[in-house]
């Protein structure tokens, strides 16, 4: 809803603003003049990126619009489904544990917290540093070096879709001066016109930097960053994931350990230590069921 604000007010802003200085909206009306410029910049996208990036963005750009980010009551779900996972490794047999990661789709557990289970990246992330845990060989420094990189790595696939729009972004002018060069030619052809058309013709090729550059700096680069900003919160649940988990493994109680964790929230949207709390003593009441 932000973004669909935020562009009707720039939208109203510069056209009130040039039909107040008197101009006439028609005159910016050049459909061929758009089909350059917004045909070249998806040609270009769609050369620059794969396949599965394109599809991507697509996801990205939905996600950024409906503001898809983790709130308080998705890290409420991971910590208590952090929770019972921790205190089954203390209570329960390996074989038990092993059966809940190895299909988290089919564990009464994971079935208990569908926020999480809806995000498989991140319920792949839990199940194979839960199991590592069970195997017991490793050294927690060194599990934490591997999640640090496994986090980069998940970071890096999941900023491409802000990476390729700001790279379309950082190419709309060039391509709106393109379009204006095009525009330029098509007027010196004329040239032997009256003014008045020749003027014409001139201003319909200053359109095109105009819109090069207003798409470029008023609608796809403002996006760019809101998709880099809804995925990065969104990424921000692995570290939560990786401090509790470090934190069990050297040897803090699970409860404890949940506040490692906890304390990796932003502010904003961090679930106060009461709320915590309670939902640690659901988790065990369900345990205890």
């Amino acid at each position: 809803m932000g973004i669909i604000i935020g562009l009707v007010v720039t939208f109203g802003c510069v056209l009130g603003g040039y039909m107040a200085m008197g101009g006439y909206v028609k005159v910016l009306w050049q459909p061929f003049e758009v089909v350059i410029i917004v045909g070249a910049a998806v040609g270009i996208f769609i050369v620059a990126n794969t396949m599965s990036s394109i599809k991507d963005t697509g996801k990205a750009i939905m996600e950024a619009l409906t503001n898809k980010v983790p709130g308080s009551d998705d890290y409420l779900e991971l910590l208590g489904l952090l929770h019972r996972l921790m205190r089954e490794l203390k209570t329960k047999p390996r074989n038990e544990v092993e059966g809940h990661i190895d299909n988290p789709e089919e564990s009464d557990i994971f079935a208990e917290y569908p926020a999480v289970l809806e995000r498989e990246d991140l319920t792949n992330f839990i199940c194979d540093y839960v199991r590592l845990i069970i195997v017991g060989n490793a050294r927690p420094h060194e599990v934490e070096a591997l999640m640090e990189e496994e986090i980069a790595t998940i970071k890096g696939d999941k900023l491409k879709p802000y990476q390729a729009l700001q790279n379309s972004s950082d190419g709309l002018p060039a391509i709106g001066i393109v379009a204006a060069i095009l525009g330029v030619i098509k007027a010196m052809g004329a040239i032997d016109q009256s003014p008045e058309i020749l003027g014409g013709l001139i201003a319909a090729a200053l359109v095109g930097s105009f819109l090069g550059i207003f798409l470029a700096y008023a609608v796809v680069g403002p996006i760019a960053t809101k998709v880099k900003g809804v995925r990065e919160k969104g990424i921000r649940l692995y570290y939560v994931a990786k401090q509790t988990l470090i934190a069990y493994m050297n040897g803090s109680m699970p409860q404890v350990a949940l506040e490692f964790g906890r304390k990796t929230i932003s502010a904003y949207y961090r679930p106060s230590l009461e709320e915590v709390e309670e939902e640690a003593g659901r988790a065990n009441e369900a345990q205890a069921a």
